[in-house]
């Protein structure tokens, strides 16, 4: 397997990021805590899901964020994959809402469903196992050897793909168990069955049977002749009991017809007198309709029509329709009037209270102005005598300088030169001190080699030595620097006086300085001030005048504001006006609605009286059809009357009684017939059961016994896949301890390059022993830091490459992954980590991702991955470099220092 690219966003301290990865060596390196290790927990939890999270799903969401998205793309096995995983908040949780992993002509949704794919599928290996071989987090290298003996051999056979072997050992095991139940439950069943079958073969079943079935062919014959006579006594009964009921029917007939002609007589006379009925409300109608008639014109004078006819009435409504909507236009536009001139009214008087405001706020402002220039003209005055201050100070400045050594403006260089000639009388007289205490430290020597009278370092005499012969000159040398060091002392304190009047008159000249620029800024402000008054005077003239006008102005919109007031209560007046004629209007629409409902309430009786003819005509047809039906029923009644034979009857009744006597002694005897049938029967039935169970007893009997048969048979051959199991596991297991100790030995000898230690051992238990060049056995645990964290990257490494090595092609390895691998390291053992990784690439490691900030490793890196954090937003970025590249470049910059 190899990783090609990885998308992040809002994972962890990532907000988004999208990183490629190559072949070779990958070093991701960054300052502590900028989030390294986050992009191949991000890797790792790309492939297995919750399960390669230390905490719970919300850890894997950026702080404030309330979702996550994680994309991986990776080769295996030739064929380019892809997962997704997306995470989202909802309430207080956290929870996977798309898990998708899509490969060549497969696409797996559901995160336990990826997570199995992935694990069983493609690595055959679930987290745990990823964790222990491939991926070597930070502070978990010494987890192989800190695991228990058991723990470590777990890990390592399901590394090395033993632990399937012994899943199959204990599946066929408890298959065996399972074959070893079920046999003897077989068994004990075979056995019950012998039982079974010995007990009914003892009961003669199949002569018991023969009588049983003689005895019920007798008793079917005499259940037969009784059944024959029954069957004629039913007909004598039924023919009996069909000439009763015909004669019940003609009786029952007779009832019915008697009962109908009387219900039809009732209808025909209830008939006639709701025709009656009828007859009367159509002349109650019809007076009604003659009072309305006499109505309409009284109803048609009210309404100021004609005629009180429907077309009068459309006539006149139309006619107040018109006037109506004029009358209402009229009186829209009088509204409108009175609206537009109330309006008008209160905009003239705001406008003339708004124009009278503006006239006070010019005068107030008029009065301001005023008060500003007189203000003004006050400091004015105060500002004058002010310049004449300042004139006086400058006359008294220039002055002083008519008596200087040097005029106005040239103070402050006659300063400078004076201190630069007290600089240099300094100078002279540090100079001359030290002449002069150098000539007399001479006179002072001389005059002691002249008092010993020898000299102290050789013993020859002083009298004609060089130095006696020059102390007078050097007394007199020391003299003439005594009278020049006194002449420099009088000079340097001239110079002080001189520099301190030349410090009064420099300050003087700046003061000067100083009032020629107040002088200035005095004279500007007078002619601001100036300038202030003549125009604030100006201006408050002005205000005044606008004043004056605006005031006018508000009188003129008083006059239109009364003018408009006028003319809105004229048109309030009109209407008023107007309403009141449309109230007239109403009204007599409303008379012309009387009008229109006489018409039609006498059209309404029209009508019912129209219909209450037909009803009278239908009912006079329905009592004509009655009598014609009433006639009929009388005549059939005379017939079914000549037709009924009593003396038949009766006879017909004496024959039902003695059949149905006969019947009931008949069915006692079929009854007792029939429970003796019955009892045979089931007694033979239960002798033909017993004969079914015996036969099916025979069949369970072979069946299950050739089930044992094979039972027998398929527990040898379990017994025989349960060792075959173990002893394949034991001899794999020999063969990887073998391997596996040799490529240990090989990876430490490479990682560690020391003397100290002669081999490794490993036994069949995974248990580890380093000895010493003197053969002292050592445990791991007792290997100092620094050798026990190379000696767990061995193991890890070995464990690696044997997986790489003894099933390639079948489960591509994932990449190695080594998280912090150098915290326990010193530099010469990091230089070591450096040839080991070079190793396993020799070995074929296609891909090595690798998160350290040592600069060996990086220097050995194919590639190099940057990684750095924002410490405003706190988010972290990660760019991918050619390490090639950046190595050319620190070259050059070398070479250019």
């Amino acid at each position: 397997m190899k990783f090609d690219r990885l998308r992040l966003r809002n994972f962890k301290p990532y907000a988004d990021t999208d990183l490629r990865f190559e072949d070779g060596v990958t070093v991701i390196h960054g300052l502590n805590g900028s989030g390294k290790s986050s992009l191949l927990e991000a890797c790792f939890f790309a492939l297995y899901g919750s399960k390669a999270l230390d905490g719970t799903l919300d850890d894997a969401v950026t702080t404030g964020a309330d979702e996550t998205d994680v994309e991986l793309w990776f080769t295996h096995a030739g064929d380019s994959y892809r997962i997704t995983r997306e995470l989202r908040r909802s309430g207080g949780s956290v929870s996977t809402r798309t898990c998708v992993l899509e490969g060549p002509e497969t696409t797996i949704e559901g995160a336990r469903d990826v997570r199995e794919f992935v694990g069983d599928d493609l690595l055959r290996m679930d987290s745990d196992a990823f964790r222990n071989c491939a991926y070597i987090r930070q502070g978990e290298v010494n987890r192989l050897i800190n695991a228990t003996p058991r723990e470590r051999r777990e890990m390592i056979d399901d590394l090395l793909q033993l632990g399937k072997l012994e899943e199959y050992r204990e599946r066929a095991g408890d298959a065996r168990l399972g074959v070893e139940d079920v046999l003897d439950n077989k068994r004990g069943r075979l056995d019950q069955l012998d039982d079974q079958i010995d007990e009914k073969e003892a009961k003669d079943l199949h002569e018991r049977l023969n009588g049983l079935q003689s005895d019920l062919s007798e008793l079917d014959g005499e259940i037969e002749r009784f059944e024959g006579n029954r069957e004629e006594a039913r007909e004598s009964r039924d023919e009996a009991e069909s000439i009763i009921e015909a004669a019940e029917d003609r009786e029952q007939e007779l009832d019915e017809l008697g009962e109908e002609i009387e219900e039809l007589e009732a209808a025909i006379r209830e008939t006639e007198g709701e025709r009656e009925t009828l007859l009367d409300r159509i002349t109650e109608i019809r007076e009604r309709i003659d009072e309305r008639e006499a109505d309409l014109a009284d109803l048609a004078d009210a309404a100021g029509i004609d005629a009180a006819t429907e077309a009068a009435v459309a006539d006149a409504r139309e006619v107040l329709s018109d006037r109506e909507a004029e009358l209402r236009e009229q009186r829209q536009e009088q509204r409108d009037r009175v609206n537009d001139r109330e309006n008008e009214t209160e905009s003239r008087r705001d406008d003339a209270e708004r124009l009278r405001e503006q006239a006070a706020e010019k005068r107030e402002r008029a009065d301001e102005l005023e008060t500003e220039a007189d203000a003004a003209e006050a400091d004015l005055d105060d500002l004058r005598e002010d310049l004449d201050d300042v004139a006086d100070e400058r006359e008294g400045i220039e002055d002083r300088f008519a008596d200087a050594p040097v005029v106005m403006g040239k103070a402050e260089s006659h300063r400078a030169s004076l201190r630069e000639d007290l600089d240099d009388v300094q100078a002279e007289i540090e100079e001359t001190v030290g002449r002069l205490a150098s000539a007399r430290d001479r006179v002072e020597e001389v005059e002691e080699l002249l008092e010993a009278g020898h000299c102290p370092e050789c013993g020859q005499p002083v009298e004609d030595s060089p130095h006696v012969d020059s102390l007078d000159a050097d007394r007199e040398r020391v003299e003439e620097l005594s009278a020049e060091l006194g002449r420099l002392n009088g000079r340097k304190a001239e110079l002080k006086a001189d520099i301190e009047d030349a410090e009064s008159l420099a300050d003087a000249e700046g003061r000067a300085e100083s009032l020629a620029e107040r002088r200035e800024m005095l004279d500007e402000r007078a002619e601001e001030l100036e300038g202030s008054v003549e125009s604030n005077r100006a201006e408050a003239e002005r205000l005044r005048a606008e004043a004056d006008d605006l005031e006018a102005e508000a009188e003129t919109a008083d006059e239109a504001a009364e003018s408009a007031a006028e003319a809105a209560e004229t048109a309030a007046e009109r209407v008023a006006e107007i309403d009141d004629e449309l109230e007239t209007i109403d009204e007599r629409r409303d008379r012309l609605g009387d009008v229109d409902e006489a018409l039609a309430a006498i059209d309404d009786d029209e009508d019912e009286i129209e219909r209450l003819r037909e009803r009278r005509e239908s009912k006079g047809e329905l009592a004509a059809e009655r009598r014609d039906r009433l006639e009929d029923l009388r005549e059939r009644r005379e017939e079914l009357r000549e037709q009924f034979d009593r003396e038949r009857v009766e006879a017909a009744r004496t024959q039902r009684e003695n059949a149905v006597d006969y019947l009931e002694k008949v069915e006692a005897k079929l009854d007792s017939l029939g429970e003796r049938r019955d009892d045979l029967t089931g007694r033979i039935g239960s002798v033909e059961k017993e004969i079914e169970e015996l036969e099916a007893l025979r069949e369970q009997h072979a069946d299950l016994a050739e089930t044992v048969a094979d039972l027998e048979s398929l527990h040898e051959e379990t017994e025989e896949l349960e060792r075959t199991y173990g002893d394949l596991r034991a001899e794999l297991r020999q063969r990887n301890v073998e391997s596996l100790e040799r490529m240990l030995n090989e990876t430490f000898d490479l990682a560690y390059g020391n003397d100290a230690y002669s081999h490794i051992e490993l036994d069949g238990e995974y248990d580890l022993t380093v000895y010493q060049k003197d053969g002292t056995p050592l445990s791991p645990d007792q290997l100092s830091g620094g050798e026990r964290a190379l000696f767990n990257l061995s193991l890890r490494c070995a464990i690696y490459r044997l997986l790489s090595e003894g099933i390639e092609g079948a489960a591509p390895t994932p990449p190695l992954i080594l998280d912090e691998p150098t915290v326990f390291l010193d530099a010469g053992h990091v230089s070591r980590l450096v040839d080991l990784v070079e190793e396993m690439r020799g070995f074929g490691v296609r891909q090595i991702l690798i998160v350290s900030h040592d600069d060996e490793l990086v220097d050995a890196a194919d590639d190099l991955v940057t990684v750095e954090k924002d410490t405003t937003t706190n988010r972290s970025t990660a760019r991918r470099e050619d390490a090639a590249t950046l190595a050319r470049a620190e070259a050059l910059m070398e070479n250019d220092d």
